[in-house]
């Protein structure tokens, strides 16, 4: 079945549904939203972890149901980076 499953018999439609299993671990659904079909891990592997966080909660804060949570979250991330770099001038 070339990595399908079938999950069950619709029986009230009769019809068989055909579903590919959801890896939560590695790709779960939030990190693959972005209509660029980009995870976010393809640009934060390429930054410091506080930038990195910053593209990671911009990229997935539509598909999380927490939009201003992320934003939030991003921000927090860009100040302490905007202090590391002050703090080395």
């Amino acid at each position: 079945m070339s990595g399908m499953w079938q999950s069950y018999k619709d029986k009230q439609l009769g019809k068989e549904e055909w579903h590919t299993p959801v890896d939560n671990v590695n790709h779960p659904e939030h990190y693959k939203s972005h209509p660029s079909g980009v995870e976010a891990i393809q640009i934060t592997e390429h930054e410091n972890f506080c930038i990195g966080s910053v593209f990671k909660y911009l990229l997935r804060r539509k598909y999380k149901g927490k939009e201003l949570q992320d934003l939030k979250k991003a921000r927090w991330y860009l100040d302490k980076e905007i202090e590391r770099l002050e703090e080395n001038d």
